[in-house]
Formats: C-alpha cells, sequence, structure tokens
C-alpha cells in the first residue's frame, strides 16, 4: 500500500491495523478500531476469567462469567432466549452450555413456567459476584480516575460500540445473503 501524505508533504502516521489488505480508503480509521477492538476483547476476556479466578471461582469461560453477571443483573428470572439477546449471541447452545455449567456449581438454580426454564441467581451466585466486584475495585479501578472528564469519554465510547455493533450485525446479515 503506498504511504499516503500530509497536506504538507510529510509521510501520514502508520496505522496500526491486523490486516493491511483490508483498509478502506473510506474510513481507514475503521480497520484502526477493528484491531482495537481485537486486543481489547482479548484482553477484557483475560481480565474476566481471571478476576472470577481471583474471586474464588477457577476454570469459567468468558461467557460463562458473562452470563452469570448477567443472571444476577437486576434480581430477575430469565430465559435463555432473553440472555442470548442482551449479551448478543447468537448460538444457543453456547449460553444453554455455560447455564448447565453454572447450575452444577450451584451459581444459578431453574425453574420452570410452562415450558420454558427461568434461571436465576443463587445465594452463592450473588456472593460470587460481589467477590468479583471487589477484585475488580482493588485491582481495575485504581487505574482510573473518576473525572467528569474521563467518564464522559468513556461514556461516548460505549455508545460508539453499541452503534457499530448494530453496523456490523446488519453488514452480518447482509453478507449471510450476498453471493459476490
Amino acid at each position: 500500500m503506498p504511504k499516503t501524505l500530509l497536506p504538507d508533504g510529510r509521510p501520514a502516521p502508520s496505522r496500526i491495523v491486523s490486516s493491511e489488505h483490508l483498509v478502506s480508503a473510506k474510513s481507514p480509521e475503521l480497520s484502526e478500531f477493528e484491531y482495537g477492538m481485537i486486543v481489547a476483547w482479548h484482553g477484557f476476556s483475560r481480565w474476566m476469567m481471571r478476576c472470577m479466578a481471583a474471586a474464588g471461582f477457577e476454570d469459567m469461560t468468558t461467557i460463562d462469567v458473562l452470563v452469570l453477571h448477567h443472571v444476577v443483573h437486576r434480581e430477575s428470572a430469565k430465559r435463555l432466549a432473553d440472555i442470548c439477546f442482551v449479551l448478543n449471541v447468537e448460538d444457543t447452545h453456547v449460553v444453554s452450555y455455560s447455564l448447565k455449567k453454572l447450575l452444577a456449581l450451584k451459581l444459578v438454580t431453574s425453574h420452570r413456567k410452562g415450558k420454558e426454564a427461568f434461571y436465576s441467581a443463587t445465594d452463592d451466585g450473588r456472593d460470587a459476584c460481589l467477590r468479583y466486584r471487589q477484585v475488580r475495585e482493588a485491582c481495575l479501578m485504581p487505574g482510573f480516575s473518576g473525572s467528569t472528564e474521563e467518564n464522559a469519554h468513556i461514556g461516548d465510547l460505549a455508545r460508539l460500540l453499541r452503534t457499530l455493533s448494530g453496523r456490523y450485525d446488519q453488514a452480518a446479515r447482509a453478507a449471510s445473503t450476498s453471493s459476490l
């Protein structure tokens, strides 16, 4: 790929991307963002598993941790479909397997209403999430200032991620019906 020049003739700074062949002239920043998401996701995944291990629960996958926290969220029983929807997980079998593991660990319980199973946190499940929060406060939060400016920036990034997730989901739907 030829070097891009700034208006004053100096070379533009190199972009940090995972796949240079995917960089589009329409938005080269998108490739930088995608690489940022890749490394952020993997760092976040490692963090969740290690934080949960420090809270006393080894061998939990990223999805196990996410499912547990969502089941605990707002103290309301949740259906498999609801959990998948909120976590944006298309493969219900992945979440179902996590729920089985969490049931075996006695962190969640289930009850049936008609044909549907509803999942709720047990006292042990809520306690596990509280211990996770303690580890999070001790290990992650000292890196943040808590300033209004920093928090506003984080909020802007969160909204951007949600917007882009919608664009990627729409593009995935289009790609699944495309025959280029």
